[in-house]
């Protein structure tokens, strides 16, 4: 208050000083007493200050105002200081609050683990225990459905707030002698005895060859649904070993080598993805109508070394096969061409049989046929029908190698470009045999047969002599070059070794 008062005096000294009415001796200025205005002798006083006075009452305001300046100069300083405080102590505020955010985070982090080591020590615990109980119910199977729902409540009774887990069971290593590479899991001659269980949603592949295994359980692939090829060649599997969901849920699979087991039957519930199947040397001796059912997109099919013959093999078996273009059929029990053969195949091998005959039916459905071995069979030229396969206009290749030939058939394909008669008893190649192929058959392979300089005819060529680049006549009877070669013009090669040339 004293201050105020004196800042007040401090901002009349300009007036007092103008008016000339205070003077530093006037005891009136501090003690309060007013003078009567109509006093002259006063006023006259106060007029006549001298320079001196005037001076002194200068210099004391110029003293106050630095005062003045003074005052407002640590007001400001204290204004500065006490922000500064403020900050500082905001600044230690929130390093504070920092700290004690942390401590709090760092005290839930312990507590949810100690919660989640609590957790896993309980399941762990129910586990054991539900492995005993589970142990103690296989010991009495005679007791009732209420002991066993009370039984299985105590085994996934978990506690509240927190989500049932998926209990696995413990998946074991791949057994010694296996190894994955690059989505392949490859067991060769690893002594299984059955199919490892694999828990891989990466692997396309697998290689189990030349193991013991002898069952494909229905849960043998559950682990690896994404497989595209298996092999199980030189195993043990027989047909009664292999579940009827075996196969079901691999929705990728295309290709499946069984070659070298023991199976009677085509495996069931084939997926409708297989491309290539093969099932060589088994023991395959029957075939229904249902065999390939759904396989549509089947186009490979290979069952050679088994006990197949017209008699097992259902004439509809082969009828969902409707992309199938390569058969092998070869070292079975055959006597007849098989029949019911999709419209699509183009590569047929029928060689090891004990085919006797070609009737005029047996292609006619099978215009797309390109290739035909036959080879190691009983045919005789009188029994290939004359309109067995004349008008085909796809078949370029025949193998009848091996059969009971004595003269080259007549009534061949005319698109006709490959003809293999290898190991017959031919001694006769009749004329114009090949006059009507066009373009014009082009390899002709007769070694190993009976041919000698009365065995061809001028004309026995003719037809060929432009189209013909190779010619194999070795191991015959030949003395001399047989007429027409020296006039093949496109003729690339000639064997004539092992005969009796001079």
């Amino acid at each position: 208050m004293r201050l105020q008062e004196r800042l007040d005096t401090i901002l009349l000294l300009p007036a007092l000083v103008v008016l000339s009415s205070i003077s530093l001796g006037d005891e009136s200025e501090f003690s309060g007493d007013s003078p009567e205005p109509n006093d002259l002798s006063v006023i006259a006083k106060r007029k006549t200050h001298t320079p001196d006075e005037r001076n002194v009452v200068f210099k004391k305001g110029e003293l106050l105002e630095n005062k003045k300046n003074i005052v407002k100069e640590k007001r400001k300083r204290n204004r500065v200081k006490s922000q500064e405080e403020e900050k500082k102590q905001g600044h230690e505020n929130d390093q504070k609050d920092e700290e004690l955010k942390k401590k709090i985070e760092e005290e839930k982090r312990r507590a949810y683990e100690e919660e989640e080591l609590r957790i896993e020590e309980e399941l762990n615990k129910q586990e054991e225990e539900s492995q005993e109980k589970v142990t103690e119910h296989d010991e009495n199977e005679d007791e009732d459905q209420e002991e066993e729902d009370i039984l299985r409540g105590d085994v996934f009774r978990m506690p509240p707030r927190f989500p049932v887990p998926e209990l696995f069971a413990e998946i074991p290593p791949l057994p010694t002698g296996c190894s994955i590479l690059d989505n392949i899991a490859s067991c060769i001659n690893a002594k299984l005895t059955r199919i490892p269980p694999i828990m891989d949603a990466q692997l396309t592949s697998i290689e189990f060859v030349e193991n013991s295994i002898a069952f494909i359980p229905d849960d043998a692939f559950n682990g690896i649904p994404n497989l595209e090829r298996i092999d199980l060649r030189k195993n043990n599997i027989s047909s009664s070993g292999i579940g009827p969901q075996a196969f079901k849920i691999l929705k990728n699979l295309k290709r499946l080598y069984l070659d070298e087991n023991s199976l009677a039957h085509i495996p069931p519930g084939l997926p409708s993805t297989l491309e290539e199947l093969k099932i060589n040397e088994n023991q395959l001796h029957a075939i229904d109508e249902y065999s390939f059912q759904d396989l549509k997109n089947l186009v490979t099919l290979e069952l050679e070394g088994n006990k197949l013959s017209e008699a097992n093999v259902n004439p509809l078996a082969f009828q969902p096969l409707k992309s199938l273009s390569y058969l092998r059929l070869g070292r079975n029990k055959y006597r007849t061409i098989p029949q019911g053969l999709p419209h699509s195949i183009e590569e047929l091998y029928l060689d090891n049989n004990q085919i006797e005959e070609i009737t005029e039916m047996c292609f006619n459905r099978t215009k797309n046929l390109n290739i035909i071995v036959l080879r190691h069979n009983k045919l005789e030229e009188s029994r290939i029908a004359p309109l067995a396969w004349i008008n085909h206009e796809n078949l370029e290749s025949i193998d009848l190698s091996y059969n009971k030939l004595y003269h080259v058939p007549s009534y061949l394909p005319k698109s006709l470009l490959h003809l293999v008669l290898i190991g017959n008893q031919i001694d006769r190649i009749p004329g114009f045999v090949f006059g009507h192929m066009k373009p014009g058959l082009e390899y002709l392979y007769l070694s190993y047969n009976k041919l000698d300089d009365h065995s061809i005819d001028p004309v026995s060529f003719y037809g060929a002599y432009h189209s013909l680049r190779e010619i194999f006549l070795d191991h015959n009877l030949l003395k001399s070059v047989p007429l027409g070669i020296a006039e093949m013009k496109s003729l690339t090669f000639l064997r004539l070794n092992n005969n009796k040339l001079r």
